[in-house]
């Protein structure tokens, strides 16, 4: 298989387009916004359109000129609020609308396939995050 690098614009949109015809699609996500379980330009992921987001979801948003693909942390009605568990810092705020598909495999390397958690256990964590990804990022 011919591997291609695309611009987010192109290779997301389409994506967006095989989503909403109900198919999955994988690719490769860049960034470390997801580490330590989604390591950028290494793993894959698969993404499914879902009837509903939960908190804890890994999903992919369009939002204006960009696209993320982060954990959802907060349900409010429409109003969703994602934060990647690489950050620190930060969040960003979308509604359910906006949601493109969710994460439903993560592949690492060739041979081994895990289906996402909801991020519980890392999402008490926070506080301690700024420790535990400086370990990470050294041991990589």
């Amino acid at each position: 298989m011919d591997k291609r690098v695309l611009p987010n614009e192109v290779l997301l949109e389409e994506a967006g387009k095989l989503l909403d015809e109900g198919r999955d699609v994988t690719f490769t996500p860049l960034g470390s916004s997801m580490l330590p379980f989604i390591r950028g330009g290494k793993d894959s992921v698969t993404l499914r359109k879902m009837p509903s987001a939960q908190v804890g979801d890994i999903v992919l948003v369009r939002l204006p000129g960009r696209y993320i693909l982060h954990r959802i942390i907060a349900l409010e009605g429409e109003k969703v609020t994602l934060m990647g568990d690489g950050n620190l810092v930060g969040t960003e705020n979308c509604t359910r609308g906006d949601i493109m598909g969710t994460v439903t495999a993560i592949q690492k390397g060739k041979n081994r396939t895990v289906k996402p958690g909801n991020g519980r256990f890392w999402r008490a964590l926070k506080p301690f995050r700024r420790y535990i990804l400086a370990i990470y990022r050294r041991l990589i």
